[in-house]
Parts: C-alpha cells; sequence; structure tokens
C-alpha cells in the first residue's frame, strides 16, 4: 500500500506545503485518479536527505493510518465543500528507502487535502491548538492557518461544539487526531462534539483512524455520569482500549450524543493493525507526552494532576516523574524543578526543588499501577487537602478517592473493577474494528 507516486527511485515531492517551500510547475496525474497536483520531481535521495525523518520502530514501517488510504477518503470529498478537525498530528506519510535507512516523508492532512484542489473551507482545532503548542487547559484561539490561509476554528475553551454557524459552509467533516487510548485526554471528547454537531446539521463525519498506542488493554474504574465532563463524557474505564474510529462508532451505537441523534459516520481503517501491536508515535500528541514512555504512563501519572504533586510538567520528563517538594528525600531520592516551558507556562513548584520518582525508564505496561498514588498519599501525610475537587472528574466517580482515604490497598481496589470491566468490554466488542 502507501502512496504509489513515492515508489521506486522517483520521488513527488507535493508543492509549496509540502516541500519547505520548493516548488514546482509539472502537472501529474495520479495511477488510476482524476485527482492532480502540482509538483516537482526528485531523487529519492533528495528527499531522504531534505525532507525524511528517520524511522523509529518497525511497527511504523508496516501500519497505514486511515490518512494514508487517500484512495477511499478523497472520492468522499470531491466536489464538497471540507471542514477538517485536525491537529499536528494529522499526517499522511510514506516510506522512503536509501542504501544504509529508512525514512518517512510527512506532509499534513490539511495540505494534503488543499493540495488536491478540494474544496477545504475551515479547519478546526482541538485543545492544544492547530499546531499543538497551546498549554493544557490553556484557552486556544482562533485564528488563520499561515499555509494555507484557512480560518481556524477552536474547539476548546468556551466553543467546545462547533455551531450550525460555523458548519453552514461545510458538506462534510474529516477527523483525524492521533488519541493515546485515556478517557480523560480530552480528543475523544472533541471527536463527541463534532459528532453530535455535525449529526444536528445533516453533515456527514469521515475519521480517519490511527493507531491506539495504549490499545492493548483496558483498566480503571467506569465513569459514572453525574461526574461527566469534557476530561470524561462517556461511561467507560479510563483506559477504553479503542482506537479513536471505534470509539466514535461506540459513540454512535450506544446512543451517546444529546437527544440520541445519529451521525452519518465512515470509519476510513487502518492496515496492517491490531490492538496487540506495539506503536511508536513519530509525533508528539501534545506538548507534555514526548515520548513512549510518557504515553504508557500517561493513565497512571495524569491523578497526579488532581492533587498537590507534580507530574513532571515544567520538565523534559513530563509524565515520567513524579514529585513534590515536601516528600521525604529517604524514600523519593530523585530530584528536579520545574521551570516555565512548551506547555507549561505555569508548572507546579515552579522554581522550586522536588523530591519524587524517575519512571522513564518504564516499558510498555499492560495496566495501570495506582501504587505510586496510593504510597504518595501516605507518605505527603493522608492530608485532607491531598486529593482536589479535579481527582474526582479524572477518576469519573468519587469512589476511588474515598477507597485511598480509608486505607484500601491498590489490590483491594483493583478487585471492584474486574466485573465492571467484563461489562464493558462485552459491549466494546460490537464496535471493534481490529482484533
Amino acid at each position: 500500500m502507501g502512496f504509489t507516486f513515492f515508489k521506486n527511485i522517483v520521488i513527488i515531492t507535493i508543492f509549496s506545503a509540502f516541500s519547505c517551500g520548493n516548488s514546482g510547475n509539472s502537472k501529474l496525474k495520479i495511477q488510476n485518479s482524476e485527482l492532480t497536483t502540482t509538483a516537482t520531481v526528485i531523487t529519492a535521495k533528495d528527499t531522504v536527505k531534505k525532507f525524511g525523518r528517520k524511522i523509529k520502530g518497525k511497527s511504523t514501517t508496516h501500519i497505514y493510518t486511515g490518512a494514508n488510504q487517500w484512495q477511499k477518503y478523497m472520492p468522499l470529498l470531491k466536489g464538497k465543500k471540507v471542514g477538517i478537525v485536525a491537529n499536528q498530528t494529522s499526517i499522511v506519510n510514506d516510506t522512503l528507502e536509501s542504501k544504509d535507512e529508512l525514512r518517512v516523508v510527512d506532509f499534513h492532512l490539511v495540505d494534503f487535502i488543499y493540495e488536491f484542489e478540494n474544496h477545504v473551507t475551515k479547519v478546526f482545532a482541538p485543545e492544544h491548538g492547530f499546531r499543538g503548542k497551546a498549554d493544557a487547559g490553556e484557552v486556544v484561539k482562533d485564528g488563520i492557518d499561515t499555509k494555507t490561509k484557512l480560518p481556524i476554528i477552536s474547539l476548546y475553551g468556551k466553543n467546545k461544539k462547533p455551531s450550525p454557524e460555523q458548519l453552514a459552509d461545510i458538506d462534510v467533516m474529516v477527523f483525524d487526531i492521533q488519541d493515546v487510548g485515556a478517557r480523560f485526554y480530552t480528543y475523544i471528547s472533541t471527536l463527541h462534539y463534532v459528532m453530535e454537531a455535525c449529526a444536528e446539521q445533516g453533515i456527514p463525519v469521515i475519521v480517519l483512524d490511527r493507531p491506539n498506542p495504549n490499545g492493548h488493554y483496558i483498566d480503571g474504574p467506569i465513569l459514572e455520569m453525574e461526574h461527566s465532563s469534557f476530561v470524561g463524557m462517556h461511561p467507560v474505564p479510563v483506559v477504553h482500549g479503542m482506537t479513536i474510529g471505534e470509539y466514535a462508532q461506540m459513540i454512535n451505537g450506544q446512543g451517546w450524543l444529546k437527544n440520541k441523534v445519529k451521525c452519518d459516520l465512515t470509519v476510513i481503517p487502518m492496515q496492517n493493525y491490531t490492538h496487540d501491536t506495539p506503536y511508536s508515535l513519530p509525533i508528539k500528541p501534545s506538548p507534555n507526552l514526548p515520548n513512549d514512555a510518557s504515553i504508557t504512563l500517561y493513565p497512571s501519572l495524569c491523578f497526579f494532576e488532581g492533587t498537590p504533586l507534580s507530574a513532571g510538567r515544567g520538565t523534559e520528563q513530563q509524565f515520567q516523574i513524579f514529585g513534590a517538594p515536601n516528600l521525604p528525600s529517604e524514600f523519593y531520592p530523585y530530584t528536579f524543578t520545574p521551570v516555565a516551558n512548551e506547555g507549561a507556562k505555569h508548572p507546579k513548584f515552579k522554581g522550586e526543588l522536588c523530591n519524587g520518582l524517575d519512571l522513564s525508564a518504564t516499558k510498555r505496561m499492560d495496566r495501570m499501577n495506582l501504587e505510586w498514588l496510593v504510597e504518595a498519599y501516605v507518605a505527603h501525610g493522608r492530608t485532607s487537602d491531598f486529593f482536589t475537587p479535579f481527582f474526582t472528574k479524572l477518576a469519573g466517580t468519587e469512589r476511588l478517592q474515598w477507597q485511598i482515604e480509608n486505607r484500601y490497598t491498590y489490590y483491594e481496589i483493583r478487585k471492584e473493577w474486574i466485573r465492571p470491566l467484563a461489562a464493558y468490554d462485552k459491549m466494546r466488542q460490537e464496535y471493534l474494528i481490529y482484533k
């Protein structure tokens, strides 16, 4: 699979936005397609040198994302006014082979669709913004994309759901954002509101599916709907075990949209992917999830966001370390000092020396670990101010805090999850695309 115009020695580099400023004048007719684009022909060697990035893992070379299945979704866009929900992870790519290495060339989906002479009318941006630079929780403002000059509409802040006016000039909506498989990661909440708004206006939604790096397991308490919020909208566990395309099908099938409206949904599936397939994200999905270790630890360490402790924001080891100034150094020997940086302008304990643990060597996990949280609660002195109201939103239930405060062991807590997780797993089977 992949793009036929990238094969062998001759490489086609898409005009302007795709080629880092390199432009050309020739017209390329893609095999078995009426789609055309302006292109420059250069050698594979030059492309690898100028535009490629090195392959990070074997999985990257053989999993083809929904965005890469352009033959399946481009015909659905032809002659339509297109809206796109995207961020920095919305990448179309292909592999390039040279004598001594394998590399990938990336094109942003917005640039890709726009250059194929489709009528893209606007772009919608989730939390962290279109280019993924904003802090968690920071208001993302509307703007103009500097490359395409398309209007960018923020779907974070007060405007989480596209309005009828914002959808008035759209015939079809494309959704392509990399998720990490945790209920409190807000991209699935944005997905919900996009599907709901489009269903109400009769606009089809096309989801371009991507791997879930935590898709090989399910774990955690099931959200109780009285604690529903933007960091948890649906009755699913913390680790939901679904790709973004599968999750979209579940939202639709379970009637979770307002007034039980149904979205006209099409999922463009991946090829060569299973839920057990390890996958290293080629682009960080948000500023504070920079690598594989942070992504595998995120479902466990995000709970510290609802406590006085730091989860590493303001360092280069976000969601790989945790700590606080008052943790005892004999049990928490790793030290760090948070500073303002990309994605954390005002981190907890800015400029203060913190004692904690370094978990950055952690390999791929197959369950959440709450022992770190329980032990930190004890080391912190079991004080009444350890848990903030945000903790309940993250947990999706008040019971987890109650269990920890009442000295339940980690294993006693997990035991209560067994039956609810089994019921959830049975329900989700109906919506799985990959086994």
